[in-house]
């Protein structure tokens, strides 16, 4: 998430967590959270075309594009 502050990614991580805690009922011990930084002209090579692509039928939210030329540049 390049461009997001420190703060702004540990705020992200603490509402992921508690959101499992109260959602899917987990302990938040058991919860883990990291975040990889990708530039928007590493993000075809390194995310849509090897995770997002493929697994589209997985995703319980899609993305808005449907190609990565689409996703360049975008926050």
């Amino acid at each position: 998430m390049p461009g997001r502050t420190e703060e702004q990614k540990t705020l992200l991580a603490s509402a992921i967590v508690q959101d499992l805690v109260a959602i899917a009922n987990v302990r938040e011990e058991n919860v883990s959270v990291a975040i990889e930084e990708v530039t928007p002209e590493d993000w075809d090579a390194k995310v849509y075309q090897p995770e997002i692509l493929p697994n589209r039928d997985k995703l319980y939210k899609k993305p808005a594009y449907d190609r990565p030329a689409l996703s360049k540049g975008r926050s």
